[in-house]
C-alpha cells in the first residue's frame, strides 16, 4: 500500500492506494497519514479486505468507496471520524463522545428526530436494516430472511409476515425463507403461527437488507385444535382444495377401537370419501381409489391400511402432518389423476431422549426421538404391533377360534444438518399384515420403501433438493385344504425414482420451481407353484412389466399485485412400456378377445413396446377482496399410466396393479375449480366454499365376470371409457377456544361411461351411470368441547349417501333353467350410512418436572348402535333369489386407550 498527502489536514486532496489490506489496516494507514482520529469496534472490520486506489480525493469519498461493501456508516466531525455499525447516517453526536478515542455504544443510538418518534427511540427491540444513504427517503425496500425456531434454531414454514395494519403481508416458505416490501423509515413486524408465541419486532429500513426472525414455541396446551390449517393460508396462498393435518392434533377424535389415525381422520373432510366402513382406500372428488398417490417422506406408499381397512399403515406417533391436495396439484407431483396425500415424518433434532406410544384394545405403539449429535443429528423410532390374534382364540364363536389377523409396522427415520446449507434425511419403512378368516387360507401382505432426500441451499434465493427413493408392495396366498390343490400365490410390485427439485426466487414477484425426475415400475403380476407332493396345480409364472415413466416441470409463483397471486406450471411426462414383453395385437372394430387376435409381437429385454408423452398444465389464482377474503380458482390436467385391477367395490390386498402398454392407455383428466374463503381472525373462525367439475378419459373398468388374477391376456376383460365428476364442498372451522371443530358438508357426482360401437363392450347402452363410490350427499361434524384444561368430550358425526349397487329385478326359464334379471349396472342404492362416536378425553396433570404425561381416551365408536349395511348381496336359494346384508360394526363399540409420553 502507498498513501500521499498533500496537506495532513486537508481531506481533500488525498491519494492513496490499497492493495488487498484489511479493513482494520487501511483504517489505522488513513487515521495516521491524515492526522484524523478513527473511532471503531474492532469486531466491525472483521472479515473486510479493500483493493482501491484514490488520486487526489477527498476523506469523505474515500470512506464511501472502502465501506461500500459493509454495514458500517461514518460520522465526520472536524478531526474525528467516527465508524458506526448500525447503518444509521447521524446529523449529531455528544462532545462526550470525543473525550477520548472509545467505541460507540450501539445499543444507545441517536436517531434523526425526522424519521423515529420519541417512543420509537426508547424501544429495546429497535434494529436498523439496510445502510442508509441520503437518496433512501420515500422508497421501498425488500427485507428478507429466515424465521427459525429459538431453541432448536429448525427453519420454520408458513409463518404469517405482516405489518401490524395487516397492510402488508408475507408467508415464510418450506425451508423458512420469508421477503417483505417495507417502506423507508420506521415499522413493525409481527409474527402469527399456530404453536408459536406471537412476536413484535420494531425495525428502522433504510435500504435493502436481512434479518432472521427468531420465534419462541408457545408452551400453552393446545390439544383442543383437532385440524389446524396454516394459519391465514387457506384465504391468503393460491393453492385451493388443499388441507394440512398436524397429527397431534387428532389425538381427540374417537375413532373405532381407539386407535389414532390421520388418514382416517382426512376422510371427514368435504371431498375425500371411502365406499364403506372398514374400506381401504379413498376417493377423492369422483376419482378411483388407485388415482390418489399417497406419499410417506417422498416414497409411494401402495396399500396404506393394515387389518383389511380398519387401521392406517401411517404410526401416528412418528408423523409430523399430512398435506392432501384435492386441486392445485404442486407440479412436482405427477402420475396420479385425482389427489396426493403427502405424509412427513417428524424431522426435529431434539435435545434430549423422548419418547410417547399407546397401549389400547388390540394394538401396541411405541415411539422415540434420539440425539445423535447435538442440534445436528438424531433418530426416529417408531414400531407399532396388534395381539388382535389373542382375542380371536378367546371368542365363543368357533368359527373364529383357528381366525388369526395380525400386523405389525416399524419406521426409523435419520436427521442430520449437516451445516447451514446441507441436510440430509433418510427413511425405511417396512409393514407386514397376516390374515385367515378360514382355516384353509393364509394371506400376507406387506410394504417396504426406503427415501433418501438431500437439502442444499445455494443462496437465500435459491434452493434444491435431491430425493431418491424405492417402494415396494407385495402379497401372498398360501392355500392348504385339499392336498390335490394346495398352492402359493405371489405378486410383487417394485418402483424406483430419482427426483432433483429447484427453487428460485428471483425477486419479489418471482418465485421459479422446476425440476425432473425418473421413475422405473416393475410388477411381477402372479406366481403359483404347488405345496407338497400330491398338488396337482401346475406352476404358472405370469410375465414381468416394466415401464419408465418420466417427467420434466416448471412453474412460476407470480405476484401480479398484492391482491393478485398467480400460479402459472407446465409439466410434461414421458413414458415408455418396456420389454421383455408378449403382446397381443387385436383386430380393429371388433370384440377384445382370443377370437380377434392378429398378430402376438414378441419384444425383448428392456425394448421398447409403446410410448406416451402428456403434457400437464397446473394453473392457479388468488384474488384477495380483503385482508380475511379470497377467491379463487384453478385448472389441473393430470395423466395416470398405473392402473389398479380389482373386481371388488374396495380396494383389496390381493388386488393387482397393470402398466399401461400396447393396449392399455394411460388415465387422463381435467379438473376445473372455483372457490372462495373467508376468515374471521378475531373469533377463529375459517369458511370455504368451492365448486370443481372434473372430465376423465381412458379410465378402467371390467367386463362381467372379469378373471383378472393369473390372465395373461388381462386386457380382454377390461373396459375403458370416460368419466365426470362434479361437486360443491363446504367446510366450517372454529380453530381454538373452548368448542371448537369443523364440520363439512359436500354434494358430489361421479359418472362414468362405457359406450362403443361394439355391443359386447357397452354398458347401459353407452349412458353415464354411477360409479360404485358414488355418494351424493356427505356430512361430518367433529367437535370438541374442553371442559377444564384436563377434562374434554369430543363427538364425530358422519352421514353419506348409500353407494350404488345392481339389484336382480326378474328372473326368466331357459331351457328348464330359471335365470335371473339384473337392472341396469349401479342402478340401485343401498341404505345411507350414518354414524356417531363419542369420546372423553383426560389428561394427566401438566406439572412440567414429571418424568411422563398421560393421556387416557374413552371412547364409544357408533353410539346409536346403527347396523350400516357394507354390501348387499343376493343368492340363489332353492329356486329362491335371496338378498344379504352385511356389516362391520353393528353394535357400539367401547374403547379405552391409554396415551403417555416422557
Amino acid at each position: 500500500m502507498s498513501i500521499y498527502s498533500m496537506n495532513g489536514q486537508d481531506h481533500s486532496a488525498i491519494t492513496i492506494e490499497f492493495d488487498n489490506i484489511t479493513l482494520k489496516e487501511a483504517i489505522l494507514h488513513l487515521e495516521r497519514s491524515t492526522d484524523t482520529f478513527f473511532y471503531f469496534e474492532e469486531e466491525w472490520l472483521k472479515n473486510h479486505t479493500v483493493s482501491k486506489k484514490y488520486d487526489q480525493t477527498d476523506l469523505k469519498t474515500i470512506l464511501k468507496g472502502i465501506l461500500e461493501k459493509t454495514n458500517i456508516n461514518f460520522f465526520i466531525k472536524g478531526k474525528k471520524v467516527i465508524l458506526l455499525f448500525n447503518n444509521i447516517i447521524y446529523q449529531e453526536l455528544p462532545n462526550s463522545l470525543f473525550d477520548e478515542k472509545k467505541t460507540l455504544d450501539n445499543n444507545t443510538p441517536i436517531f434523526q428526530e425526522e424519521y423515529i418518534s420519541q417512543a420509537t427511540k426508547q424501544s429495546k427491540n429497535l434494529i436498523a436494516i439496510g445502510k442508509q444513504n441520503t437518496n433512501t427517503r420515500n422508497k421501498t425496500f425488500t427485507v428478507s430472511g429466515y424465521v427459525k425456531d429459538s431453541k432448536t434454531n429448525v427453519p420454520i414454514e408458513e409463518v404469517s409476515i405482516f405489518t401490524v395494519n395487516r397492510s402488508i403481508y408475507t408467508t415464510s416458505d418450506s425451508n423458512g425463507f420469508y421477503s417483505i416490501k417495507l417502506s423507508y423509515g420506521f415499522n413493525q413486524l409481527e409474527t402469527n403461527l399456530l404453536g408459536y408465541r406471537k412476536t413484535i419486532q420494531d425495525m428502522i429500513v433504510y435500504n435493502d437488507g436481512t434479518f432472521n426472525l427468531k420465534i419462541e414455541e408457545n408452551t400453552e396446551t393446545l390439544d383442543e385444535v383437532l385440524i389446524e390449517s396454516k394459519k391465514g393460508s387457506n384465504v391468503k396462498e393460491v393453492l385451493m382444495g388443499t388441507n394440512q393435518i398436524e397429527a397431534e392434533s387428532i389425538k381427540t377424535i374417537p375413532l373405532v377401537l381407539g386407535e389414532r389415525d390421520i388418514l382416517k381422520v382426512a376422510t371427514t373432510l368435504p371431498g375425500i370419501k371411502t365406499v364403506g366402513e372398514g374400506a381401504s382406500g379413498f376417493n377423492v372428488r369422483g376419482g378411483r381409489a388407485d388415482q390418489n398417490l399417497i406419499l410417506l417422506d417422498d416414497a409411494v406408499l401402495y396399500n396404506p391400511s393394515h387389518f383389511l381397512g380398519f387401521f392406517s399403515a401411517v404410526n401416528p406417533f412418528t408423523t409430523k402432518n399430512i398435506n392432501i391436495y384435492k386441486a392445485s396439484i404442486p407440479i412436482e407431483y405427477g402420475g396420479r389423476l385425482s389427489s396426493v396425500f403427502d405424509i412427513e415424518t417428524k424431522s426435529d433434532t431434539p435435545e434430549k431422549l423422548s419418547a410417547e406410544g399407546s397401549i389400547g384394545p388390540i394394538t401396541a405403539n411405541l415411539a422415540g426421538e434420539i440425539p445423535i449429535v447435538k442440534k445436528k443429528a438424531s433418530v426416529i423410532v417408531g414400531v407399532r404391533a396388534t395381539y388382535s390374534d389373542y382375542i380371536l382364540k378367546n371368542l365363543d364363536e368357533e368359527s373364529l377360534k383357528n381366525s388369526e389377523a395380525s400386523f405389525y409396522d416399524g419406521i426409523i427415520k435419520y436427521n442430520h444438518k449437516i451445516n447451514t446449507n446441507n441436510s440430509l434425511q433418510g427413511t425405511f419403512y417396512y409393514s407386514k399384515d397376516k390374515f385367515s378368516i378360514t382355516s384353509d387360507s393364509i394371506f400376507k401382505y406387506n410394504n417396504r420403501l426406503i427415501s433418501l432426500k438431500w437439502n442444499r441451499s445455494f443462496s437465500e434465493k435459491s434452493k434444491a433438493n435431491l430425493i431418491l427413493v424405492n417402494s415396494e408392495y407385495k402379497y401372498e396366498i398360501l392355500y392348504k385344504a385339499n392336498a390335490n390343490l394346495d398352492f402359493d400365490f405371489g405378486y410383487k410390485l417394485n418402483e424406483s425414482q430419482a427426483k432433483l427439485n429447484f427453487n428460485y426466487t428471483l425477486n419479489n414477484k418471482h418465485k421459479f420451481s422446476y425440476g425432473l425426475s425418473s421413475k422405473l415400475y416393475t410388477i411381477d403380476p402372479g406366481t403359483i407353484k404347488p405345496v407338497g407332493v400330491n398338488s396337482d396345480i401346475k406352476l404358472q409364472i405370469i410375465e414381468r412389466e416394466k415401464g419408465l415413466e418420466s417427467a420434466f416441470y416448471f412453474s412460476d409463483l407470480y405476484k401480479a399485485t398484492d391482491k393478485l397471486l398467480l400460479e402459472i406450471g407446465f409439466r410434461y411426462s414421458l413414458y415408455a412400456a418396456l420389454g421383455k414383453s408378449t403382446q397381443n395385437i387385436y383386430a380393429a372394430n371388433q370384440p377384445i378377445n382370443e377370437n380377434s387376435i392378429i398378430e402376438v409381437k414378441e419384444y425383448g429385454n428392456n425394448e421398447i413396446i409403446k410410448t406416451y408423452g402428456m403434457p400437464e398444465y397446473r394453473i392457479s389464482g388468488r384474488y384477495l377482496l380483503g385482508n380475511e377474503f379470497s377467491i379463487k380458482g384453478s385448472y389441473n390436467k393430470t395423466s395416470q399410466y398405473i392402473h389398479l385391477l380389482s373386481t371388488n367395490t374396495t380396494m383389496s390386498p390381493t388386488d393387482i396393479w397393470k402398466l399401461s402398454d400396447r393396449n392399455i392407455r394411460p388415465q387422463q383428466a381435467n379438473q376445473y375449480s372455483l372457490g372462495v374463503f373467508k376468515n374471521i381472525t378475531n373469533k377463529n373462525l375459517e369458511f370455504s366454499l368451492e365448486g370443481y367439475y372434473k372430465k376423465m378419459n381412458d379410465i378402467l373398468d371390467y367386463k362381467i365376470g372379469a378373471e383378472l388374477i393369473l390372465n395373461k391376456n388381462i386386457e380382454t376383460e377390461l373396459l375403458q371409457g370416460e368419466g365426470k365428476a362434479y361437486g360443491i364442498e363446504f367446510l366450517f372451522k372454529k380453530t381454538k377456544g373452548k368448542l371448537n371443530g369443523y364440520f363439512g358438508y359436500s354434494y358430489s357426482r361421479a359418472l362414468i361411461k362405457l359406450d362403443s360401437e361394439i355391443y359386447q363392450e357397452r354398458v347401459n347402452n353407452g349412458k353415464f351411470f354411477s360409479a360404485n363410490y358414488d355418494k351424493p350427499h356427505d356430512f361430518s361434524l367433529v367437535a370438541n368441547y374442553k371442559l377444564t384444561k384436563r377434562y374434554s368430550i369430543s363427538t364425530n358425526f358422519t352421514y353419506q349417501t348409500g353407494r350404488p349397487v345392481t339389484y336382480p329385478v326378474g328372473r326368466y326359464t331357459i331351457a328348464g333353467q330359471e335365470q335371473v334379471v339384473y337392472s341396469d349396472r349401479n342402478q340401485y342404492r343401498i341404505p345411507d350410512y350414518y354414524r356417531l362416536d363419542i369420546g372423553i378425553n383426560i389428561e394427566g396433570n401438566h406439572k412440567l418436572k414429571k418424568l411422563g404425561h398421560s393421556f387416557i381416551n374413552i371412547s364409544v365408536y357408533n353410539v346409536l348402535g346403527r347396523n350400516n349395511p357394507y354390501s348387499v348381496f343376493f343368492v340363489n336359494d332353492d329356486q329362491q333369489i335371496k338378498a344379504y346384508k352385511t356389516s362391520i360394526f353393528s353394535i357400539p363399540i367401547p374403547t379405552i386407550t391409554y396415551n403417555f409420553k416422557f
